[in-house]
């Protein structure tokens, strides 16, 4: 890059290395890259937005040799937050664009579908395989974690750079389980955990991930907590259905308005099959999930105990429901239809209130009715991420409508994101995933 302070039209002279000192007319230039040391270009280079950073290493060999620099990675450890991308999944499980927060835009990636095999850290860029075998079910920081739908094995990837890591197999006793969550958690920038909740309520055990020590820890069982809290009053411990104090996770058939049987299980897509969240409380790690009936569960890994959250609806509404973590806590989106409209809410539970009789189940934001009611009738179901701050992403699908909306919590401020057009076609996504993309995040 050149800066040139001009006083008048001449030409410039140059020394034996490439200098403009200027000349008679007083023209005076500099190479701004040459006068900068590497330590400080990497700094600069830094705070650029990846995106940025990209499209710019074209520009000498200088700055494109940056991005393998160990001490630049370092310099980018520095920066302490990157506005989110958005993983964006399809309903062939394309994963190769990602929406852009800080341009408001779509992206291509040129890393993606990532394989297994013996060759776990290169991933394919061959777009005309349809053998996907792998399906995004966890983010956290700027890595995304991807789990074979053959094998069950997991795969952990920095969408940015291509990097990808497989990861141990689970012990056996685990293997065959049901698992209800998939989530992930950055303690640290080289760092994660994997957290599996596993089993069938009121029967749930955890298994945790280390990154750092590349292994599975010892599986945790958990107690209800209403039935933990009952042996501690020196009481019989239960846990049973009916101590665990959800009502089970039985199946439920009724007809709806139109006349079809419904049913009160959840039918999720693939890649939101494990929908959960991990959020820090009093400084314990809860995981929240949505159980096979609608309600939401929360497993706290420091007590070892899960409890079932009081349900939002009556089990006979059709609805849609997801939970997400957003501003360090867990947050409902519910999708539902009542007097011939569609209403899209955001809830909070009031878990501050001293009285368990107190707390419930509060709305914090929710859509305009112009905007909603466009909803009606199209059976939609909704894929909702938070992003860390005041924002959610929901994608809204059916055979009848795909629409992607943005939510500012803090001003209530709801808006719908441009058509994601390739060859000509607008893409229709299923379900996205947050992560910062950070080049220096390590699988």
């Amino acid at each position: 890059m050149e800066i040139v302070i001009e006083q008048g039209q001449s030409k410039k002279r140059k020394n034996g290395h490439g200098y403009d000192y200027g000349d008679e007319d007083g023209v005076v230039g500099f190479s701004l890259e040459d006068q900068l040391n590497q330590d400080l270009l990497e700094k600069v280079l830094s705070w650029l937005p990846t995106s940025d950073f990209y499209s710019l290493r074209s520009v000498c060999k200088r700055w494109n040799s940056v991005a393998d620099s160990a001490s630049f990675r370092l310099a980018c450890e520095q920066v302490p937050f990157r506005d989110p991308w958005f993983f964006m999944v399809d309903s062939h499980l394309d994963q190769s664009i990602v929406f852009d927060t800080s341009k408001s835009n779509w992206k291509h990636l040129k890393n993606k579908h990532p394989r297994l095999g013996k060759q776990a850290t290169k991933v394919t860029d061959d777009s005309s395989n349809n053998s996907n075998d792998f399906i995004p079910v966890a983010a956290s920081g700027g890595l995304v974690c991807f789990r074979s739908t053959g094998s069950g094995a997991f795969l952990v990837s920095n969408p940015v750079t291509g990097a990808s890591q497989e990861l141990p197999a689970l012990p056996t006793n685990a293997q065959n389980q049901n698992i209800h969550a998939i989530a992930m958690n950055s303690s640290s920038k080289h760092s994660y955990r994997l957290v599996l909740v596993s089993g069938e309520l009121p029967n749930l055990s955890v298994s945790v991930y280390e990154s750092g020590k590349d292994c599975w820890e010892e599986e945790i069982k958990l107690k209800s907590q209403k039935a933990a809290g009952k042996a501690a009053e020196g009481g019989e411990e239960d846990d049973s259905t009916d101590a665990v104090g959800g009502g089970g996770d039985e199946v439920l058939y009724f007809l709806s308005k139109t006349g079809d049987v419904v049913a009160t299980n959840m039918q999720r897509s693939p890649s939101k099959q494990y929908s959960s969240v991990i959020a820090v409380k009093d400084g314990q790690e809860i995981i929240y999930f949505l159980s096979s009936s609608g309600t939401v569960v929360a497993c706290n890994l420091a007590a070892k105990t899960f409890f079932e959250y009081p349900r939002m609806l009556p089990v006979c509404y059709e609805y849609s429901i997801d939970v997400v973590e957003c501003r360090g806590e867990m947050l409902v989106v519910v999708l539902s239809e009542f007097l011939e409209t569609a209403s899209l809410r955001v809830w909070r539970f009031s878990e501050e209130e001293k009285e368990e009789k107190d707390r419930s189940w509060r709305q914090i934001a929710v859509m305009p009715p112009h905007m909603s009611h466009e909803l009606y009738g199209k059976k939609a179901d909704i894929n909702c991420v938070g992003s860390g701050d005041e924002k959610l992403m929901i994608c809204v699908n059916s055979s009848k409508v795909s629409r992607y909306l943005m939510c500012d919590l803090g001003a209530n401020d709801w808006t719908e994101l441009p058509k994601c057009v390739v060859d000509g076609k607008p893409k229709e996504f299923m379900s996205a995933f947050s992560f910062e993309p950070r080049i220096e995040a390590c699988v």
